[in-house]
């Protein structure tokens, strides 16, 4: 039987052996060593990244989805665009001796121009919130309206104008079918019957008496003095100022009439020691004449131009008579704004102004048979207007603060 020879390796060949080995086992540890590096900066990473997010949550949980959609709505964009804009028109109120107090009569209707105009307009999440005109070029000029306003009381030699009230004179007045006393009658009068005037013809009057019209001669009838026993508004009325009052707040409606007589306009606008320059009591009664023509309340306006001109001090105001800091543009308020022959002139065209663009929706029936455009109308309240009149997002309360103190005056 045989026996089984053990193998006897060189010992060259067992060290051989271990230093591969040796070599192996190296590589692997290291290999590891970077595994395990690399996924601890990993886990670093996720760390810095989590930290923050951990941090805040304890004390309100992030909605992430309301964060990107408030950053993609809170937007604000500019255009400049090229369009055919108005030019407003200018106002010439003259003075009439022989027309009554309060009375306003209008001799030459106003017509806007055209213009060409680049305009810079602005919004924030899509919502218009100011424009600024670059440049423009004018393609057809303005005319100018013409206002006669009476300055005195009731005269003998005043001539009575359309919408007048005429009161009968002798017993009785025969009211003709036309102008000539041998037309048929319509009706007779009785004395102090009183008639609204329509029309005039050489010497006869064409009358409304209830729901007659017809003619009747000029020297039957005389003027109704809307001034006796008031203090000369022409419906001869005069509210106390609690009923003048009760719906001041910001919710108030501004595109309604203040209902202020001519005498209290002129109260609360003079002997005011803030009016150092008399702007304001010597302009009073336009603030009076543009509620009346433009439905526009007149504390509100006159408000709005004691902000903007510091009761008429502000060099805009003085250099430009424009109390209202119209088209001031902020990159050069002083070089932009509108300059005025006259206080009266800016009164009237910015109240025509507001009426047009801020105060009533587009379509809306305004003055001498115009319709709105409400190109920034968001409401008729004193908030909804400063959304676009004015940059300073206090200027509501501004103009607010001002109306409660000349409404106090009353």
């Amino acid at each position: 039987m045989k026996k089984n020879k053990k193998i006897i390796l060189p010992v060259s060949i067992i060290l051989i052996i271990l230093i591969v080995l040796a070599i192996i086992t190296f590589f692997i540890i290291k290999k590891s060593k970077k595994d395990n590096s690399i996924k601890e900066n990993n886990n670093y990473s996720k760390i810095e990244i989590e930290v923050p997010i951990a941090k805040q949550s304890k004390n309100k949980a992030v909605d992430i989805n309301s964060i990107i959609q408030k950053n993609e709505q809170d937007v604000t964009t500019e255009t400049i665009t090229k369009q055919e804009t108005d030019i407003e028109f200018n106002t010439q109120y003259r003075q009439n001796s022989s027309l009554a107090k309060g009375k306003i009569q209008t001799l030459q209707e106003g017509k806007d121009g055209k213009q060409n105009a680049v305009i810079k307009s602005v919004y924030k999440n899509g919502e218009l919130i100011s424009e600024e005109q670059i440049s423009s070029e004018i393609t057809e000029g303005s005319i100018d309206k013409i206002v006669e306003i009476g300055t005195a009381s009731f005269s003998s030699n005043y001539v009575p104008i359309i919408g007048d009230k005429l009161r009968v004179t002798p017993t009785t007045m025969a009211v003709h079918v036309d102008p000539d006393e041998n037309s048929e009658k319509l009706i007779t009068l009785n004395k102090d019957d009183q008639v609204i005037l329509r029309n005039k013809q050489d010497n006869w009057y064409y009358i409304q008496y209830n729901t007659y019209l017809g003619w009747a001669p000029s020297d039957c009838l005389e003027y109704v003095d809307p001034n006796a026993g008031s203090d000369g508004d022409e419906n001869n009325v005069q509210f106390t100022k609690e009923q003048l009052s009760q719906n001041l707040g910001f919710s108030m409606l501004v595109n309604q009439r203040s209902n202020l007589t001519l005498e209290q306009f002129k109260k609360i606008l003079s002997q005011d020691s803030n009016d150092k320059n008399n702007v304001f009591s010597d302009n009073a009664e336009y603030f009076y004449y543009a509620e009346k023509q433009y439905n526009i309340n007149g504390v509100f306006l006159a408000a709005i131009g004691i902000h903007e001109s510091g009761w008429g001090t502000s060099s805009i105001s003085l250099n430009k008579k424009n109390l209202f800091g119209y088209q001031a543009y902020d990159r050069d308020p002083s070089g932009n704004a509108t300059g005025f022959e006259t206080y009266a002139q800016g009164i009237d065209l910015v109240a025509r102004v507001l009426v047009k663009y801020y105060l009533n929706p587009p379509g809306t029936s305004i003055y001498d048979g115009e319709t709105a455009i409400g190109r920034y109308y968001y409401g008729s309240t004193i908030t909804a207007v400063n959304k676009c009149y004015a940059t300073d997002k206090n200027w509501a309360n501004g103009v607010y603060k001002w109306m409660v103190y000349l409404y106090n005056k009353l």
